[in-house]
């Protein structure tokens, strides 16, 4: 191991903590979960900077990283969800949303060729609108009660923008396929 692998181990490390989180959810322990999640936050805002700053950077990192954010919001969704905390045509929504995006990619890279995912603008949007989601759900069942019309309006604006997400991956990634394609039948 050298130095490099830092910011991968520290999202391996992420990926480890999902299954604690939603037990934690699970058992209604919400504090608990509160501090995981800040832990998460830390060290993803950690291995983002260690892996900018000094060039750490790595293939494995740049599929680590991501999976580790997701796999703790759908895990997050789920278990809120199952809980009925949040609405299950949200959490529905929100892994609709991430297969898509998921078989659209493969579905590109073994029809068109290689995948570079860059997310759009209104995809980080939609992740930070997400992770508010989950924060303030969780804040407000543990440490700060909040007025459920908050709570209620977040929940319309995290599916508000899962809907234009993906729609907008959609959009993007098939006519990038549409160039490509019509690129290679102009030769």
């Amino acid at each position: 191991m050298n130095r490099r692998d830092i910011p991968n181990i520290i999202s391996m490390g992420r990926i480890l903590l999902v299954p604690l989180v939603v037990w934690l959810l699970m058992r209604e322990r919400f504090a608990e979960a509160l501090l995981l999640f800040a832990v998460a936050g830390a060290s993803d805002a950690l291995d983002g900077y260690l892996a900018k700053h000094f060039h750490w950077t790595s293939r494995l990192g740049s599929i680590l990283d991501p999976l580790a954010d997701k796999l703790l919001l759908v895990s997050s969704y789920l278990a809120l969800g199952w809980l009925g905390i949040i609405p299950v045509w949200l959490v529905a929504a929100v892994i609709v949303r991430d297969a898509l995006i998921l078989f659209g990619a493969i579905a590109y890279h073994y029809l068109i060729g290689h995948v570079e995912m860059a997310p759009t603008l209104v995809s980080k949007i939609n992740t930070l609108a997400q992770i508010v989601l989950v924060l303030a759900v969780v804040m407000s069942l543990s440490v700060m009660p909040l007025h459920p019309w908050a709570i209620t309006g977040m929940i319309y604006f995290v599916l508000a923008t899962t809907v234009l997400s993906g729609l907008d991956y959609s959009r993007t990634w098939t006519i990038r396929a549409l160039r490509v394609r019509s690129g290679r039948h102009c030769r």
